[in-house]
């Protein structure tokens, strides 16, 4: 196992130097274009990797040597103009977590996250606005009881949301939005066949599509150009989306709140936060309450993921 993760460790350690000197070359030669001249227009991308590596050999308090690998890439496409704004963007996540004598590399994150929200002007800081979402993940995700078994809880498209929703949008400024939709259709899907005659993710046992209907509020906080002197480097987004069913439980509130916090060190160096609190009353989690290895509860439950790390960050 020691070999398999120092292999590991020297293949991704490897991509990542190439990756940094492509990424640098690249922005180097970006600096000399000219920018964007279409009028309205704006966009960009930006690239994250956090690595962390621990190695212990004879090491008397214990402990177990790991390597971690955790990646994120975000990017925009907006639109403005005094009648009109369109915001298009994509957030991708993937991490990795391996460890000295268990059997599975596990996953830290896996995220697909797309985006596109058209508005029209109504009045000052109001806009009629349209949006669709879709969100799912890049490959299986896994329950693991001990470090030698596991099972299979999730998987890409297994599930996956699409949304759709017409309401208003309100901004008073360029980094708060407040998007209410009283008229919002949700589809989940889990085409995954064991997962979708488990009835996972709230889907009828053995189908694979679950239709709702029901009112949609999305409110998205995103500053980097804070006052305080301290703070000049620090930029905050938060994202919370809540959904209710009319024609199911429309008292249960289906929460979805993302924030991601940068520290700018310099041009490539921050320290970022991520976090993501989950609560839907038709996901259904199991738990060992009593540390036995028997499932012996199932049922909804808050849902949190916290990733701290400190890596390279590329902006084009």
């Amino acid at each position: 196992m020691t070999k398999k993760i120092l292999s590991l460790q020297f293949i991704m350690l490897l991509a990542a130097i190439t990756a940094f000197g492509q990424l640098k070359e690249t922005t180097e030669k970006l600096k000399s274009f000219q920018p964007d001249t279409i009028k309205g227009w704006k966009k960009g991308i930006a690239l994250g990797i956090n690595v962390n590596q621990t190695s212990l050999t004879n090491w008397a308090a214990g402990g177990q040597s790991s390597f971690a690998l955790n990646s994120v890439f975000s990017g925009f496409i907006n639109y403005k103009s005094p009648n009109a704004s369109w915001v298009n963007t994509i957030d991708l996540g993937y991490g990795i977590l391996s460890q000295e004598d268990v059997k599975y590399i596990k996953k830290t994150d896996d995220k697909i996250d797309v985006l596109s929200k058209f508005g029209r002007k109504a009045s000052k800081n109001f806009y009629y606005a349209a949006l669709l979402n879709f969100k799912t993940q890049f490959s299986t995700g896994y329950n693991y009881p001990n470090d030698s078994t596991r099972t299979k809880i999730s998987n890409f498209f297994a599930p996956a949301y699409l949304v759709g929703a017409v309401g208003m949008d309100y901004k008073p400024n360029d980094y708060l939005s407040a998007f209410f939709a009283p008229l919002t259709g949700k589809v989940t899907f889990v085409t995954d066949t064991m997962l979708s005659n488990a009835g996972a993710f709230g889907v009828e046992k053995g189908k694979q599509i679950k239709n709702e209907f029901g009112g949609y509020l999305r409110i998205v906080f995103s500053k980097n150009d804070f006052k305080p002197e301290w703070l000049k480097n620090l930029t905050l987004t938060s994202k919370l989306d809540l959904f209710s069913n009319y024609l199911e439980n429309p008292q249960n509130i289906v929460v979805n709140w993302e924030t991601l916090v940068i520290m700018k060190v310099n041009q490539y160096i921050n320290v970022n936060l991520n976090t993501q609190l989950i609560y839907d009353d038709k996901v259904k989690i199991a738990k060992d309450t009593n540390h036995d290895g028997i499932i012996d509860s199932n049922g909804p439950r808050v849902q949190f993921k916290e990733i701290f790390g400190v890596g390279i960050t590329f902006k084009l």
